[in-house]
């Protein structure tokens, strides 16, 4: 259990680990590119830890890539699209992005692959990918017949030609698709049934994939996609900073009136959560960017806000936690796709929300937070449930800054994306 002690204003520059999403994306193409490839400041967690563990069983060398390693950059020793399949399961614990990316690459292999899971990971549905992946010849199944993991996979290579991923619900789907794509016997044009959610990061991922020397093309739509036959490029990528692990420290200096700078976020993040500053900005803070990195100033008193947070679903619960201290209503719409996160994030939030005297209301796809304002306090001490969710814990940490007698149990969840979090949120005391 972690005691949050309130604190009356902060004013510190932090610098947060490496992208969680870029790491993950640098990984794959690293790993299908054809040499040694170096990712200079990746982040070093759980789940990058279970994504580098899957890619050594699958024949690719890694030199770093471990939950502790503090080296700064890892090797990857690319075999050009060479996917071994391992003697054992693939278990990837409760990272749904590792588990989407790998079900595409080890359909690039041979042999029979089967990726597991822990329970919550076979409660994240998976369905849509196995459909498009079926489009392109790949014979996969779900093991227990409920469309989402554990899976089993006969991999004989990828045929391209045209698929159809049935429905967004995901962005990360759509992105397991086209980091593999190239890799396909014929030229891949796939088709997105629907609108894509969380839009920027297929946008990172096409980024990612022209930084290893592959350009694919989308319309204007962004629902139609194409694909050229190639193979990555070996190169030296550099991933900044992670703007999800950010946005607690920019909340911080919002919820306290603090000021705060994280030195390794750019205006010109590739990342979509950095909308977040944006947000802070129409509630009254004073945002700052320059090549400090990007400065949050928080106001006397906040202001609700209405917003659409389906480009960047992951910092709604950080925005929650902040509209909880400002005046008036907050409406947070288009995020359903958080109900297939780690934990139900819209009901997680709202329930511990509620246990903070916050009146919350939760629709299927929205949070409406009537704001207690700057001078909320609690009467008693109140215990947070984190769901074994990383970002339930770290915004909460949040809370704890201006409602005193919180403490967060399960603490330890921050492991899968930000090992030292704990560490590093107390140096804003």
């Amino acid at each position: 259990m972690k005691q949050i002690k309130p604190i009356s204003k902060v004013d510190r520059i932090v610098e947060v680990p490496g992208s969680k999403s870029l790491t993950q994306r640098a990984l794959i193409a690293a790993a299908l590119a054809d040499g040694e490839s170096r990712l200079h400041g990746p982040l070093a967690s759980e789940d990058t830890h279970y994504t580098s563990t899957a890619l050594k069983m699958m024949g690719i060398e890694i030199i770093g890539g471990s939950e502790t390693d503090s080296s700064g950059f890892w090797i990857v020793k690319g075999r050009g699209g060479h996917i071994a399949a391992p003697r054992e399961d693939i278990f990837l614990g409760n990272n749904g992005t590792a588990t989407r990316f790998l079900t595409s690459v080890a359909a690039l292999g041979a042999g029979m692959f089967r990726i597991t899971g822990e329970k919550r990971m076979e409660e994240r549905p998976i369905k849509p990918l196995m459909e498009a992946l079926g489009g392109w010849g790949c014979v996969i199944r779900s093991i227990k017949g409920t469309g989402c993991p554990p899976l089993e996979i006969e991999a004989t290579g990828l045929a391209g030609g045209k698929t159809l991923l049935p429905e967004g619900k995901s962005s990360q789907y759509l992105s397991s698709l086209l980091l593999v794509a190239p890799y396909a016997r014929k030229e891949a044009e796939l088709e997105v049934g629907g609108m894509v959610p969380s839009r920027p990061y297929a946008e990172m991922t096409l980024s990612v994939m022209e930084a290893f020397g592959i350009t694919a093309s989308a319309d204007d739509t962004f629902t139609r996609f194409t694909v050229p036959r190639g193979v990555y490029s070996a190169r030296e990528y550099y991933i900044e900073g992670d703007a999800s692990s950010a946005s607690y420290f920019w909340a911080s200096a919002a919820v306290t009136g603090g000021t705060v700078t994280v030195s390794n976020v750019s205006v010109k993040s590739l990342q979509g959560d950095t909308e977040l500053v944006e947000i802070l900005a129409r509630m009254g803070c004073k945002v700052d960017s320059s090549s400090r990195g990007i400065t949050v100033s928080g106001p006397a008193e906040l202001k609700g806000v209405e917003v659409d947070m389906g480009n960047c679903p992951d910092v709604a619960p950080t925005l929650a936690v902040v509209a909880s201290r400002a005046k008036g209503k907050t409406v947070i719409r288009n995020i359903s796709h958080l109900r297939i996160k780690e934990c139900d994030r819209i009901n997680a939030v709202a329930t511990e929300l509620s246990k903070l005297g916050v009146k919350v209301e939760e629709l299927p796809d929205s949070l409406i937070i009537h704001g207690r304002g700057s001078g909320a306090c609690l009467e008693k001490q109140v215990e947070i449930e984190t769901y074994k969710d990383h970002r339930i814990a770290m915004c909460f940490a949040v809370a704890g800054l201006v409602f005193p007698g919180i403490t967060i149990t399960g603490e330890e969840c921050v492991a899968k994306s930000f090992p030292d979090f704990w560490e590093r949120f107390e140096k804003l005391y």
